[in-house]
């Protein structure tokens, strides 16, 4: 089976490495929109435009996994309504495990702007964290530096701040963000980190034996 999966940036790269240890099966072909990356401070409607456009040469895949929590946020819904007879994928924050993982009922969320406070995420939060504080630091210029094969220069400060005041749950809510997972599991080894690759994995084996 033929999985495509589109991420604005480099995080389909590390989401393909990823799904393909998990499932070595199917045949994976990744495209990204580093010409218009990143689209994190991007509007609703440009994310829609770009990312219709982006994806054009994975229609012919079964499932689209859509490898980008910005994309997903802005662009899933109407990538269904456009193409009914495709199956999209999309990532999106884990707010519910982290919700349930957490004991300080405090958690980091590391996403661009357009994901962190986007209408889903808020929704999320109402469902499964409306009694917890949900730390949002800025990500700004993250994704471009990953992009550009410079994340060791990020400035992890802000999130060392929402650890140091109680957050015990880091929430990756952009797929670039993986880069970062090493690093924050070094600087932050009390803390869990939640990625949902895996959930993916397990979302795309259901849709594949059914």
């Amino acid at each position: 089976m033929r999985l495509g999966i589109f991420d604005s940036g480099r995080g389909g790269e590390f989401v393909a490495e990823k799904l393909k240890s998990l499932l070595p099966a199917h045949e994976y072909i990744v495209v990204n929109d580093l010409a218009h990356a990143p689209y994190g401070e991007r509007s609703y409607e440009e994310i829609q435009k770009l990312t219709e456009a982006a994806i054009q040469s994975l229609l012919a895949c079964d499932i689209i996994v859509i490898a980008c929590n910005t994309a997903t946020a802005g662009a899933i819904d109407y990538l269904r309504l456009k193409h009914p007879d495709k199956i999209f994928v999309g990532f999106e924050p884990m707010i519910k495990p982290a919700a349930n993982a957490t004991k300080s009922n405090r958690i980091t969320l590391l996403a661009t702007r357009a994901t962190a406070y986007s209408t889903r995420t808020e929704q999320l939060i109402t469902d499964y964290a409306q009694s917890m504080t949900i730390d949002r630091p800025s990500t700004l210029g993250w994704a471009k530096a990953i992009d550009e094969d410079h994340e060791e220069t990020i400035d992890l400060t802000e999130v060392k701040r929402t650890i140091d005041n109680g957050s015990d749950v880091i929430i990756i809510g952009c797929t670039h963000y993986i880069a970062l997972q090493e690093r924050l599991e070094e600087l932050f080894p009390s803390t869990q980190i939640l990625e949902p690759t895996e959930a993916v994995a397990n979302q795309i084996s259901q849709l594949t034996s059914s």
